[in-house]
Formats: C-alpha cells, structure tokens, sequence
C-alpha cells in the first residue's frame, strides 16, 4: 500500500509540484544528464576521432607512400636486369595496380601497419613471380598468333616438323644423286656418321616415305587380303612385275590358295636389293616367277608392288642419269646440284611425285576382297 501511494504521490508531484527537489532530481535531472552525457561523449568521441583519424591516415599514407617506392624500386632492379625492356614496364603496371587499390584501416596501430607492411611485401614477390611465370609463358603466344600446327611443330620440334610430300620427295631424289656417285653415302647415312642438317633432313624424309607414307598401306593390303606369306615373300624380293591376262582356269589361286577362275599371270623378276641402302645381291639375278592368279589378287599385287618397289625404282632412275651425264672432273656438290636442277626444271621429279600420289591413293581405296 505505501509503495502505491509513493507511486501516485510520484506521479503527482512530478506532473504538479516544480518545487519537488526529489522528485524532480530523479525524473528530469536524470534524463537531462542521460542527454547530456550522450551529447557530450559524442562530441568528445568527435573531438578525440578527428586528431586520430588525421594522424593514422598520414601514418598510412607514409607507408603508402614507402611501399609504392619500394614496389618502384624492384621493378627497376628487374627492368635493369631483363633483357626485354617492354616486358618490365609491363611488370612495373601489373605491380602498380594492386597497390593502389590498397584500403586505409585508421584504427590500425603503427606495429600492424609494420607487420601487414611485410606481409604485402611477401605477396608482392608471389604475384610478381606468378606474372612473370604467367608473361613468360603467354610470351611465346604473343610472337607467333597465327602459326599454324606444322608450323609450331616447326618451331619447337625442328626434327619432327612436317612438311608437304614434294619436298621429301627433292630431298630423296637429292641423296639418290649423291649415293648415285658415291655409293657409300647412304650406308653412312643411316648409320649415323653424317651429322650435317642437309643429311639429316634427307634421313628425316626416308623416314617419313618408308614408315609413314609407304608401310601403313602396305600392312593395310596385307591385312585385309587372304595372301599366304610365301606368295607375299615373292612379291617383296622382286622388283619387276609383268601382270598378263591369259585364258581364265579354275583352279586354286597361288596367291590365296582359293578356288577361282584365274586368268593372270604374275610375272616376277629382278635382283634383291637392301631396302635401306639399296645395294643389290647379285645372287640369282636371273631368277623369275611366273604365277597364275586370281582378278583380285591380280590387282592387289599390282598395287602392293608400284608402292612396295618404288623408292627403289625411283634410285634406278637417278643412277641412270648420273651415269649418262658426261661432265668428268667435276665435284660432287655442282654435278648434284647441276642435276637436280635439270630434273626439277624438267618436271620429272614432279611426275615421279604424282605417280607417288596415284600410288598411295589406289592402295587407300583398293576394294576389299570378297
């Protein structure tokens, strides 16, 4: 009960009464210095933030101002000791714009400011290793954009590179010439004793004419034919074929032991010859096989021969016309290149290309047997 009638007699005097000392303290002084200390905290936080804030901005603008000077230093240490001088500046420009997209922090102190200051640092020397590791590799990009593959192959690879089929072809016909007058060249050749580009260009073109132009046709005829091996031996070791049509017989087919109506007659003939060096074996050079075939196997052993024996033929051809040159005392490179030039001049090495071509496209479409 007393404390309901203090609350009214509150309420009372403090809506009434002004001379209340009490009463009045309480209600409006109170409030009055809740206001009043609000107030005057908020001006002195004002007071107190404006001289900090202008200090810990001119601490950080100095070492702002440190940093951007260091950043500028080791750019010029490495403008100085690249040898590209456009490549630096653009390294200076990568390192400029992270600094200056840094944020001021005012309530840090001046040992964060140290210590955050070593940290960009280190990850400075991160971003300008990862730029330079990233510039070094686009480098490469930026000098040749529209190289094409053979061309970029050309470029790192020298060796590996490709180039167009005709070009094999004049180097092959050029080392065709050499060993034509000096038989040892390709015995050295393939035994690894000439080092010279020109050799090893000519070494890279016989590779590419035997393993990739030559054999995969011949294994792709072989794979899909019903040839025994001993008739496939036959047609491997003589380098002249003769294909005659004659009366059809049935009769099994010598080629692939099947009953057919065989009406051609294979004429094999020719000495053996190495098929790297080219050097011939006089040993039965007389020799000759005569065997009845089948249409298929006819035409499959015309194809399979013209691609199989023409490196070889295409030598026989070069001999001759180094033996028919009547220049004496005269040295190897000029005759070389005296007759290369007569060949080429005269399209012969462009014909000797084109039946390469007709070769290597009849054994891609030859039908397949049935």
């Amino acid at each position: 009960g007393k404390r309901k009638r203090f609350n009214s007699s509150v309420l009372y005097d403090s809506d009434e009464s002004e001379d209340s000392d009490i009463l009045v303290r309480k209600v409006f002084a109170k409030r009055h210095c809740i206001m009043d200390e609000d107030e005057n905290s908020e001006e002195k936080q004002s007071d107190k933030t404006c001289p900090t804030e202008s200090v810990s901005t001119s601490k950080k603008q100095k070492v702002f101002a440190k940093l951007k000077e260091l950043a500028r230093q080791r750019a010029a240490r490495r403008s100085c000791s690249s040898e590209n001088c456009e490549d630096s500046e653009g390294e200076e420009e990568i390192e400029e714009d992270p600094l200056c997209l840094l944020p001021f922090t005012p309530t840090e102190s001046s040992e964060t400011d140290s210590g955050s200051m070593k940290d960009f640092i280190v990850e400075e020397d991160d971003d300008d290793d990862s730029t330079e590791h990233v510039a070094s590799e686009n480098q490469p990009q930026r000098k040749e954009p529209n190289m094409s593959n053979s061309e970029l192959l050309a470029y790192h690879v020298p060796y590996l590179s490709r180039c167009d089929h005709y070009v094999h072809l004049k180097r092959i016909v050029k080392a065709f010439l050499i060993n034509a007058i000096d038989d040892t060249f390709l015995s050295s050749l393939y035994d690894g004793k000439r080092q010279k580009k020109y050799a090893q260009d000519m070494l890279l073109s016989f590779h590419y004419l035997d393993d990739r132009f030559v054999q995969p046709r011949l294994d792709n005829l072989i794979s899909r034919s019903r040839w025994k091996d001993r008739y496939k031996e036959r047609v491997d070791c003589y380098p002249e074929v003769r294909i005659i049509m004659k009366d059809p017989k049935s009769m099994s087919c010598q080629a692939c032991e099947l009953n057919r109506y065989c009406k051609f007659n294979v004429l094999l003939s020719g000495k053996l010859y190495n098929s790297k060096t080219l050097e011939v074996d006089d040993f039965m050079s007389d020799d000759k096989q005569v065997l009845k075939v089948g249409m298929v196997c006819a035409n499959r052993t015309r194809v399979y021969h013209n691609l199989k024996h023409f490196k070889y033929k295409l030598y026989v051809d070069c001999r001759s016309f180094t033996e028919l040159d009547g220049v004496e005392d005269e040295p190897v490179k000029d005759t070389v290149e005296r007759l290369f030039s007569q060949l080429e001049d005269s399209g012969w090495i462009q014909k000797r290309y084109n039946d390469l071509e007709d070769y290597l496209n009849d054994a891609d479409n030859f039908q397949e047997e049935k």
